[in-house]
């Protein structure tokens, strides 16, 4: 090998650092799309009415909850991504980005048009497809199944609030 195939090849190296760094930005970004469509729709007084199950947590945490989340769900998101080159990638990152519109589906449901009821059939969707997408995600790049297990958790507790809220506050659809 030549000086002038390793410098080519440290071009190249290069080139494909920062497309993968590029590609990181922009999926951790997209990962939080649903998050900047959600802050349309808030706890208000409606929400702050509600009787709230006894395990409803503080309204603080949920952001610090969800950005750590949404920032995982990016690096995961890379990491299939980069998996590109010798493994099909299209069909989980396409389930991932079908469960980012059910997440920010669901503050609409909820918040938005106040009605848990409709909210709750909702994220159970949700639920199954991160779920999914776990899994597809997993078999492709282990660390990025494992980076999503914190998300799925979370979602399970949230479809158990769901529904506490609904089922509390006998709200119809």
């Amino acid at each position: 090998m030549g000086v002038t195939d390793s410098q080519d090849a440290g071009v190249e190296l290069t080139r494909r650092g920062k497309a993968s760094i590029a590609a990181l930005v922009i999926l951790v970004a997209v990962s939080f799309i649903p998050a900047l469509f959600g802050s349309r729709f808030r706890p208000d007084a409606w929400y702050e009415g509600l009787v709230k199950p006894a395990l409803n947590p503080p309204n603080w945490i949920f952001g610090p909850v969800w950005t750590l989340l949404y920032g995982l769900m990016g690096v995961s998101a890379w990491l299939v991504w980069r998996e590109r080159r010798h493994r099909r990638v299209q069909g989980p990152l396409l389930l991932f980005g079908i469960q980012l519109v059910f997440n920010g589906l669901w503050s609409y449901l909820f918040f938005g048009l106040k009605n848990p009821g409709l909210a709750f059939i909702e994220i159970l969707v949700l639920w199954a497809a991160i779920a999914f997408t776990l899994a597809a995600f997993w078999q492709r790049n282990r660390p990025s199944g494992l980076l999503l297990i914190p998300y799925l958790t979370w979602v399970s507790f949230a479809v158990y609030l769901n529904f506490e809220l609904w089922r509390l506050n006998r709200i119809v659809l």
